[in-house]
């Protein structure tokens, strides 16, 4: 039996499963999403396919976790992000800057290998959850501006933050792109 490197057999699971995520992360940064098998996470993780299958019942469970926990991750870049503000177009102003800074320093890129990757319908629900999350802070911000239809605002914000992330991606200024897209949004948001 291996030997554990942690204080007990709990923190030690969460230690492995922890490798594999990174270790799935790294292939789908490299290759892509359908690059990420239970093989090649093992083989990069040092482990044997067997053991992999302790953690996640497939490739796709795996994957579906790392988006999961990706959409986690830029869920709290953008928590932080509107932190203190008070004011709802502040909040809005700095959920739009929060969302295209976290594009504009490349962090997007794993998301990205990520979305072309089969996903098992069993995990939808929480990967829809997770996908809200991104958004709660935004539906709380547009509810409180008084904006009468959130779903409408919400898709015409998302629309912008996609034409200016693939501005970015382009090589656009990127300050100059998140100058200019925030201002359109709250510009926009007050015909609503």
């Amino acid at each position: 039996m291996p030997r554990i490197e942690t204080q007990n057999l709990a923190q030690h699971r969460d230690w492995r499963r922890n490798q594999l995520i990174e270790a799935a992360a790294a292939i789908a940064m490299e290759s892509g999403g359908t690059a990420v098998t239970v093989s090649a996470v093992a083989a990069r993780a040092g482990m044997s396919r067997t053991s992999v299958y302790e953690y996640f019942a497939s490739s796709a469970d795996l994957v579906a976790d790392l988006v999961i926990e990706e959409l986690h991750n830029f869920a709290d870049v953008l928590v932080n992000a509107v932190g203190s503000s008070t004011h709802p177009d502040q909040c809005i102003e700095s959920w739009i800057e929060g969302a295209l800074r976290y594009i504009a320093d490349g962090r997007h890129l794993l998301a990205k290998a990520l979305n072309a990757t089969s996903l098992p319908h069993d995990r939808a629900a929480q990967i829809g959850s997770a996908h809200r999350a991104l958004l709660a802070p935004l539906t709380t911000a547009l509810t409180a501006a008084g904006v009468k239809d959130v779903t409408q605002a919400l898709a015409y914000i998302q629309a912008t933050t996609d034409v200016a992330t693939k501005r970015i991606e382009a090589g656009h200024d990127a300050e100059a792109e998140i100058k200019t897209a925030t201002a359109f949004c709250i510009n926009g948001l007050a015909t609503l």
